[in-house]
């Protein structure tokens, strides 16, 4: 995906390029503007839907639970991935954690920026990416028996989903190359929210959730999941940068290819941790109003 916007920005700009340079710089005043493109997360929370014991949400609540742990080794029975040997579902055990990464997602937003006739200004904006993390953790049995293949171990996929929502200001400044041709630079701070969405295992397109539904208790019979939102995110914050090549299109505004680098603090339950963030993509400006003026 990165290479495909990559190759659409280039596109843009060498078309706009071509195109007759006989229009006009930005006004000075009010932009409203919404943005799109592809988002890179840094994979340093990506653990945090790694299962781990450690973790909030975990493997062996549901994998050694009455309610789901006779599930999952009936299902790996029936596949023909473990026989009775294993001796149980209590005997199942993860032999090699997932090592978790984010996949590339995309974030989109809207905002509003003041540009000042000195080609100074400033922008609020507000953006929502949806990430998915994903990784494979290997379980086996804890008698060493009972795995069916030549690996003696069953790779399971294990996914989190978490939602983010970004606040940013930043103070902008804007060089007219041409008429019709701007380079921008944007430097801001950011209040991030980050929600958590999902926490899941699965295997064969087989699904089982491991998001703490029962307060810390493990899923047996008589212990019942709640109903209320689960909170596992938090708020953080950040700095960033953007670089921003921008082409004016007279009486409605600007197309900019944006390019904009976060260093941020991303807040889940008991996991926090600071990380780089790149943002790749577009930008539609309409400025053809002054009400300021």
């Amino acid at each position: 995906m990165k290479r495909t916007l990559l190759a659409i920005t280039a596109t843009l700009l060498l078309a706009t390029s071509a195109i007759a340079d006989d229009g006009k710089p930005p006004s000075p005043g009010l932009s409203f503007f919404v943005n799109a493109g592809a988002f890179w997360a840094d994979k340093n929370t990506a653990n945090f839907y790694s299962g781990r014991e450690s973790n909030v949400n975990t493997i062996y609540r549901v994998l050694h639970s009455n309610t789901y742990g006779q599930q999952i080794y009936d299902y790996l029975k029936t596949q023909d991935y473990i026989t009775d040997a294993v001796g149980g579902y209590q005997n199942l055990q993860v032999v090699e954690w997932a090592n978790m990464y984010y996949r590339t997602s995309y974030q989109i937003g809207l905002g509003v920026r003041y540009d000042y006739s000195s080609g100074l200004g400033w922008l609020l904006r507000a953006d929502i990416a949806q990430l998915t993390a994903l990784g494979i953790f290997n379980l086996s049995s804890n008698n060493g028996t009972g795995i069916l293949g030549s690996k003696q171990y069953v790779p399971f996929n294990i996914f989190g989903q978490e939602e983010r929502i970004s606040i940013d200001a930043a103070i902008t400044g804007r060089l007219d190359v041409s008429n019709n041709i701007q380079l921008e630079v944007d430097l801001g701070a950011s209040v991030i929210n980050t929600k958590v969405k999902e926490n899941m295992i699965g295997i064969d397109g087989k699904t089982w959730s491991i998001l703490d539904r029962w307060n810390g208790q493990t899923p047996d019979y008589g212990v019942s999941a709640y109903n209320q939102e689960i909170l596992q995110g938090g708020i953080g914050y950040g700095v960033f940068i953007s670089a921003v090549v921008g082409y004016s299109i007279p009486s409605l505004g600007s197309l900019k290819a944006v390019y904009t680098c976060y260093q941020s603090k991303t807040v889940l339950r008991d996991y926090t941790a600071w990380g780089w963030q790149h943002m790749l993509g577009i930008r539609a400006e309409i400025n053809n109003f002054k009400i300021f003026e």
